[in-house]
């Protein structure tokens, strides 16, 4: 029988490395491309933070929140810390600052069909708040009241927040698509386009 997430963060907590290992082989794929979506260096990095920092605080993690879910608020919290440290003259804002406004440079989408390059443009120019709940709940399958334990926000904002990251992919959509066909994207388009996004970013 596999152990749970639990059970080895546990373990790792008690020395046991080949624990932490397993752990880190288990989750590695999607912190990894959390952080690719967004910044181009330090992403081995911060992976590498986001794990140490879960294990630090293993004593402590929040009853009902699965691990990867926390894992994802500790990747969250360190992304918005190296923000913050580098646009330190106030400018920096991620209810309303975008991986393209920070002029990021992330993870190049080795993909080339044109819906789905459209996509990766439009998911960068979202403000980076709702890029992240778009992407934990159209790449991990997260619900809105797992996305808001994972990230300590209430629930209404999480929902909130989606609402407004669906209004805003599809406009941006429209405004780059230069075939109708994309412009008219259906939200079940948007859904479908995301999942073959998160399958092929970071490849090659």
């Amino acid at each position: 029988m596999e152990e749970t997430d639990e059970a080895l963060v546990a373990a790792w907590r008690d020395g046991d490395k080949r624990a932490g290992s397993r752990l880190f082989s288990r989750h590695f794929e999607p912190i990894a491309r959390f952080f690719y979506s967004k910044v181009q260096t330090g992403v081995e990095d911060l992976v590498q933070r986001t794990f140490l920092a879960l294990v630090e605080r293993s004593e402590h993690l929040p009853a009902g929140v699965p691990v990867r879910a926390y894992l994802f608020g500790i990747a969250r919290n360190l992304l918005l810390r190296r923000f913050r440290d580098q646009y330190r003259d106030g400018i920096f804002d991620g209810d309303t600052v975008s991986v393209a406004d920070l002029g990021e440079s992330p993870s190049a989408l080795v993909d080339r069909r044109e819906h789905l390059q459209l996509l990766y443009h439009a998911l960068r120019s979202l403000p980076l708040e709702l890029q992240i709940v778009v992407e934990l709940f159209y790449w991990e399958s997260y619900p809105a009241p797992a996305i808001a334990a994972a990230l300590e926000l209430p629930e209404g904002t999480v929902r909130t927040r989606l609402r407004r990251a669906r209004q805003l992919l599809g406009d941006r959509l429209r405004a780059l698509a230069p075939a109708p066909g994309l412009a008219e994207a259906t939200l079940h388009d948007l859904e479908r386009w995301a999942r073959e996004l998160r399958d092929q970013l970071g490849r090659g």
